[in-house]
C-alpha cells in the first residue's frame, strides 16, 4: 500500500510515519493487488486529542475511518482497528452483491466472524418538494435526524445534508 501522510498542526516524524506504515499496512492482507492502493492519512491536533483519519481508495470503493484519543498512537490502533472491522464486517456483501469489475482489490479472507444478515425494516417514501439548504437544515433539526434527503430549489437534484461531528452541516450533492 502506497502512503499519503499529513499532518496539520502536527509535525509527521519518521518514528510516526514508521509505525503508520506499519499498522495500516496490515490491512495489506484485504487487498488482492495492495501496492495499487493509496490511503490518505491526516493527523491533526483538535484541542486536548489527536485526530486520525484515514481514507483508503480501492477503485470503487472508499473506506475511511477517524478516530481521536489523547494519545496518538492509540488513535491510529483504533483507525486500523476500524477499517479492519468495515472490511470483515462486510466481506460478504463486498464479494456477493457487487460485481468483481467494480471493486476488484478485494480477496476473499476466510475468518471465524460470524455474518449477521439484517433486512430492511422500515421504508418511507418521502415527499421531495424542492428547499434550499437552509431550509433542509431546519427540516432536518425539527425532525431530530442526524442527515435529510431534499431536492434543491436552484440545481433539481437530490441532495443529502448531514451533521458532521464537529456540529456544522455538510452537503452531498447528487450528478
Amino acid at each position: 500500500m502506497k502512503f499519503n501522510i499529513r499532518g496539520k498542526k502536527l509535525e509527521v516524524t519518521p518514528s510516526l510515519k514508521s509505525y503508520i506504515e506499519d499498522k495500516i499496512g496490515r490491512l495489506d492482507k484485504y487487498f488482492e493487488n495492495p501496492d495499487n492502493i493509496e490511503a490518505n492519512v491526516l493527523i491533526k491536533v483538535s484541542g486536548i486529542d489527536q485526530v486520525v483519519e484515514v481514507t483508503i481508495n480501492t477503485h470503487g470503493l472508499i473506506l475511511r475511518g477517524e478516530e481521536s484519543n489523547k494519545d496518538l498512537y492509540a488513535s491510529i490502533d483504533f483507525v486500523t482497528d476500524k477499517i479492519e472491522r468495515q472490511i470483515r464486517k462486510n466481506k460478504t456483501k463486498i464479494h456477493k452483491k457487487v460485481s468483481k469489475d467494480t471493486i476488484r482489490d478485494f480477496k476473499v479472507i476466510e475468518s471465524d466472524v460470524t455474518e449477521e444478515k439484517k433486512d430492511v425494516v422500515k421504508r418511507k417514501i418521502v415527499d421531495m418538494k424542492p428547499m434550499s439548504e437552509e431550509e433542509a437544515s431546519l427540516q432536518m433539526d425539527l425532525i431530530d435526524h442526524d442527515f435529510f434527503v431534499y431536492k434543491d430549489a436552484d440545481t433539481g437534484s437530490i441532495n443529502i445534508i448531514y451533521k458532521r461531528k464537529d456540529g456544522n452541516y455538510g452537503v452531498l450533492e447528487t450528478k
